[in-house]
């Protein structure tokens, strides 16, 4: 597999599902999520006995493959292999880009741009840099006279069902009001597919977090040991009470439930994952040369890991084998994340756990850069103190980043991805010896 490679398996942009089942749905705007999204699915009796026709035959053929794959006991269980090398000039063929506005969940202050459109307001090039010579993407935004800005999202071609997920970052946007993420999902099948949020950055916050979005009955309590990563889990408080519908500051609880409607959780909070490392997102990891992030989604290993690298920090393991994915055979190396420490975030999927493994799957990756919206836009006072200051629009939170992002401040310079690549790996399919599957279905571990 060389970089830049891509597969068949493509999925063409859904502009439409995309407004109705996208990334942080937000309950305190539709308490009919649900009922919207079937909706968007099922327009008359005739196309919803269709829907229903094609699931029955496709959950009996699973099966059948599922009792297959269980008695010739081939389970992905090998060494690493690259699937997908994205770099340089090949780097956006492994995308289609969103054209349209934000979804519904996100309401960012932006517009998605076509790859025409990004090139010609040139926000979007492949740059060889002079000192080292190598490759970088960029990827930032333009303002407009309306004041939303014209921005890229990019949704991956190949879906997912486990894999190891890498992104060598040299620069990430950052500052008020501006909200970048690099995630996985299934848009049209939200959030019953699931969503996990690898890199997510907010205002002007410094830490990095990884973020499940799922359906129901997906809950990490008592189940993730404290020993098994370095991080802690996000809290949610201030949630309204029930009777007086006042923010309730006296209670705080784990944001441990992945559900998007999870009770004492805020709407679609999910449950995050926080780095113990200060600077590993916004400017501090900027100043010091950007970094990689990392995501292991192994549902037979019955986990999601994260792990956050500041530029001099990364595992030699890690570095070669990102130098050498664009190689091949003897040469290329094998990523071993045993190697690289405990990760700062942990999630137990699969059985044994509070989350079946079929909570995730046939994802793909999402890149984008929004701005304000339901969550930078509600942080805005909370995160921005001065700029709200300056801009505060009839004390509400979401107005005033709108009237700060179309002031076009000189700080949205820094409002850009500068992208070395991104790798993706899956392990090698293995034929279990009898003993060795009786061990790793007593166990759950690797």
């Amino acid at each position: 597999v060389d970089c830049g490679t891509t597969t068949e398996r493509t999925m063409a942009p859904r502009e439409e599902s995309s407004l109705l089942s996208s990334k942080h749905f937000d309950i305190r705007q539709s308490s009919f999520g649900a009922e919207v999204g079937f909706a968007a699915r099922c327009r008359t009796k005739l196309g919803c006995s269709a829907l229903f026709t094609t699931a029955a035959a496709l959950i009996m053929g699973l099966a059948v493959v599922s009792k297959h794959h269980r008695n010739a006991q081939i389970q992905p269980t090998g060494p690493y292999e690259l699937v997908e090398c994205q770099e340089g000039q090949a780097f956006f063929d492994a995308y289609d880009f969103y054209d349209g506005a934000d979804s519904l969940g996100s309401a960012g202050y932006n517009f998605y741009v076509s790859e025409k459109r990004a090139k010609q307001l040139d926000i979007l090039n492949v740059t060889r840099d002079k000192k080292d010579g190598q490759e970088y993407v960029y990827m930032s935004s333009a303002p407009t006279t309306e004041g939303p800005r014209e921005s890229i999202r990019l949704e991956g071609k190949k879906r997912y069902d486990r894999g190891l997920f890498i992104l060598d970052a040299h620069h990430m946007p950052a500052g008020p009001g501006v909200w970048p993420a690099w995630w996985l999902t299934d848009e049209d099948f939200w959030p019953d597919h699931g969503e996990i949020d690898v890199l997510e950055g907010i205002n002007n916050q410094t830490s990095a977090k990884t973020a499940l979005h799922t359906s129901a009955q997906c809950s990490m309590y008592a189940h993730v040991p404290s020993w098994s990563k370095t991080g802690t889990w996000d809290r949610a408080t201030g949630i309204p009470d029930t009777y007086s519908g006042l923010p309730n500051f006296n209670t705080s609880k784990e944001a441990d439930d992945c559900w998007n409607m999870a009770a004492h959780q805020w709407g679609n909070q999910g449950c995050v994952a926080i780095d113990d490392k200060e600077g590993s997102i916004g400017a501090p990891f900027n100043e010091n040369g950007g970094g990689v992030y990392v995501l292991e989604w192994d549902p037979i290993n019955r986990y999601i890991k994260s792990w956050s690298f500041g530029r001099d920090h990364v595992p030699a393991n890690l570095q070669d084998s990102m130098r050498s994915a664009s190689g091949g055979g003897k040469d290329r190396v094998t990523p071993d994340p045993s190697t690289w420490g405990m990760p700062y975030a942990y999630f137990a999927i699969g059985e044994g756990t509070g989350c079946s493994a079929d909570h995730f799957q046939s994802m793909h990756i999402v890149f984008n850069l929004a701005f304000c919206g339901n969550v930078a836009g509600n942080r805005f006072f909370k995160d921005c103190e001065e700029e709200a200051k300056h801009f505060n629009v009839s004390n509400d939170p979401i107005k005033s980043c709108n009237a700060y992002i179309k002031s076009d401040p000189k700080v949205l310079d820094e409002a850009y991805w500068k992208i070395s690549g991104v790798y993706v790996y899956e392990r090698a399919l293995e034929k279990m010896t009898k003993n060795a599957a009786s061990v790793s279905d007593a166990s759950g571990t690797e």
